[in-house]
């Protein structure tokens, strides 16, 4: 599951299934499945396996993949929900709300393809001309503002988040970016197969100059430059692990400040260009980055900025143009990057577009067909009982003084669960959205989007907005606001399943419950109290002896190998492994408290824990292609479904008992690693 700490639009699981009906795909919607078990594989040497052999075996990567797994089946059916409601949004019968208009024209804009051929770049040339305008370096702040406000980020991201050290209040924000490689590793590393891919994104980067007319030296010289630019960037950009650091990204400076770090930006009128309120304070999230931002934009040429600022703009719109674009878009991003092999259908790539960029429309009529009063009422039984397990655990604790624990414990109770839906929906009044026109409904979509997420400067944080869309099968925490969240999308089989027994959904949707609680208390969300605060509520022992508890984590899954000779990052996905031990472990402990002397009843040969571990082993089911799996393993805070399963359970007594494990097998880690 996701864990937040800034403001995050929205997060998908990308999904297709090629060449399958939805008439096959929505027969898959059951919970635990023993069909998907491997019964050749021994449990206690990979429990993965056994979970997961049979699933693994009978569902290939489709073509236009780099991953597929139970997520993407349940994205799948999602999706093809949020298909029915865009088509008959779309067709034009009388009296058809405001809302469904919108969706309905977005979608048949952007479904009609000869329409976009048609306009060719033409969409383009307001930003193009602009940049091409460029006299002289004192009109930069004007063209970097102008992009920005329309939903571009050159050179650096900036958006309004909960102030870190009063958590009521929303300030300016100002962070790093500028790049489009997933990583600033990604142009520092001297290895063959990082040379080999800078060389192939800078050929994507050329093909895209020559899309527009440049000609074929200079769209090469343009694309070197573009590399040049941003691994100047890079340079000057924390690496994820340090951004897990919430301190490290807290420098609280004034206006005038920020000027003084970087005077090649007219702050103040970048700030009132892209219509922002006014304000004297903000945080400015790495200062070292924008000390290299300077370096960058002082040592540049006006041509190699227009050459940056250009690559900024098809790169943004190319999902939005002529099929070459997308298709050339799709050979780097998807292919080379992911190891898909051919782009999804363009149904799924609008509907995707939808959800991204009108959530609310779409998330509000999601939700009216999925959970329901009687899965609402169970999930929130669930998150109750799942809490009372934690509150348990916390103060069983042998390593925690009473000082912390009580701190603990006050967080716990203070936590916001926000289940299943929006209470407050944008309506989208004053986006105007026109069939034949789908590069600009996706351009004012966006515009209204940094207009509103950048109002909210100076105001007090809202803390029913959610930064999901409904139908988005994730679920995250938010340390800045306490909360757990869970969109309907994720609470349907295989994650809950009404038609279930508890052993199951409490294996699978509880282990996640239990996973979103306890990164309250990893080793990023422990920094924040009670209240979303960056405060250091810890004893200097308490946080002794959870940092040394938690570097068990980061030895365990660090020596885990992601594929070929790339291991795992122990360090970047220290949260969600603590999290998925945690998880698991409370769900456990919920279902025996709820189950008590029935725990030893059997449903498909399998007594409630066993249940309960396959039920969480099977969620994970997934296969990736290599080349995703080498992305992930530099880039993703999760480790892979394979460890996600295994790293838990061998940490397990609990599961060594269900299963009759040995000391010695596999799946006995010793010494056992736990935080939680």
């Amino acid at each position: 599951m996701m864990h937040i700490r800034e403001t995050i639009f929205i997060l998908t699981f990308l999904l297709a299934l090629a060449g399958m009906e939805p008439r096959a795909i929505a027969q898959k919607t059951a919970g635990f499945d023993p069909a998907a078990i491997d019964r050749t594989a021994d449990p206690c040497v990979d429990f993965y396996q056994y979970a997961c052999g049979a699933w693994m075996t009978a569902n290939p990567i489709p073509s236009d993949q780099g991953r597929w797994g139970r997520f993407n089946e349940l994205q799948e059916r999602n999706r093809e929900a949020l298909r029915k409601i865009a088509e008959n949004a779309a067709a034009r019968t009388s009296g058809r709300s405001a809302l469904d208009q919108k969706i309905g024209d977005y979608y048949a804009a952007c479904m009609d393809e000869k329409a976009v051929e048609a306009r060719g770049i033409t969409p383009l040339k307001a930003d193009l001309d602009r940049i091409a305008g460029m006299r002289d370096k004192g009109s930069l702040t004007d063209v970097v503002a102008a992009l920005h406000a329309s939903g571009g980020s050159p050179f650096f991201h900036f958006t309004s988040a909960p102030d870190s050290k009063n958590s009521v209040q929303m300030i300016a924000d100002l962070d790093q970016g500028g790049i489009q490689l997933p990583d600033r590793d990604y142009y520092l590393k001297t290895d063959e197969k990082s040379v080999q891919l800078r060389n192939q994104y800078v050929a994507h980067v050329q093909k895209m100059f020559e899309l527009v007319g440049t000609k074929p030296e200079e769209a090469a010289r343009k694309a070197q430059t573009v590399l040049a630019l941003e691994t100047q960037l890079a340079r000057g950009s924390l690496d994820r692990v340090s951004r897990r650091d919430p301190e490290q990204l807290y420098h609280i400076m004034t206006v005038a400040e920020l000027g003084e770090m970087a005077p090649s930006l007219g702050w103040a009128k970048f700030f009132q260009q892209v219509g922002a309120p006014r304000f004297q304070k903000l945080n400015v999230d790495v200062p070292e980055f924008v000390k290299s931002l300077e370096g960058t934009v002082k040592g540049a040429s006006v041509d190699d900025l227009k050459a940056y600022l250009t690559w900024n703009v098809l790169h943004d719109a190319a999902n939005v143009l002529p099929l070459e674009f997308v298709q050339e878009n799709f050979n780097f991003f998807g292919k080379t990057l992911q190891g898909a092999k051919e782009m999804r259908l363009r149904w799924k790539r609008c509907v995707e577009q939808l959800d991204t960029l009108l959530p609310d429309a779409l998330g509000r009529k999601f939700v009216e067909t999925t959970l329901g009063a009687e899965g609402m009422r169970r999930t929130k039984e669930m998150v109750d009982d799942i809490e009372k397990a934690m509150a348990a655990d916390l103060e069983s604790l042998d390593w925690m003084t009473p000082k912390t624990k009580e701190q603990a414990l006050g967080k716990l109770r203070e936590i916001l669960n926000k289940i299943g839906t929006n209470e407050n929906w944008q309506a989208y009044e004053t986006v105007k959205i026109l069939r034949g026109d789908a590069f600009g409904n996706s351009e004012r979509a966006s515009r209204y989007e940094v207009r509103r997420q950048i109002s909210k400067i100076g105001k007090p944080v809202d803390k029913k907005e959610w930064v999901m869309s409904q139908p988005t099968v994730n679920a995250y925490y938010e340390p800045q606001q306490n909360d757990i969240n869970f969109p309907a999308g994720i609470l349907q089989p295989p994650f809950w399943d009404n038609q279930a027994d508890d052993a199951t959904n409490y294996g699978a949707i509880g282990a996640v419950i239990g996973h979103e609680l306890t990164h309250g208390f990893d080793d990023e969300g422990r920094q924040f109290d009670a209240q979303g605060n960056l405060r250091d509520w810890w004893t200097p022992e308490d946080a002794k002896a959870f940092e040394q508890r938690a570097d068990c984590f980061v030895q365990q899954y660090g020596g885990y190998t992601a594929v070929d000779d790339v291991k795992l990052n122990g360090k970047l996905t220290l949260g969600e492994n603590t999290a998925d031990n945690g998880g698991l472990r409370l769900a456990y402990a919920a279902l025996m408290n709820r189950l008590g002397g029935e725990a030893s009843k059997k449903k498909d040969s399998f007594d409630a824990a066993q249940r309960l571990f396959l039920g969480w082993g099977q969620i994970w089911c997934e296969n990736r292609t290599p080349e995703l799996a080498r992305l992930r393993a530099q880039t993703d805070p999760h480790s892979p479904g394979k460890y996600r399963v295994n790293g838990v359970v061998s940490n397990m007594p609990e599961f060594q008992k269900a299963f009759a494990c040995s000391v010695g097998q596999p799946m006995v880690k010793g010494p056992a690693c736990r935080v939680w």
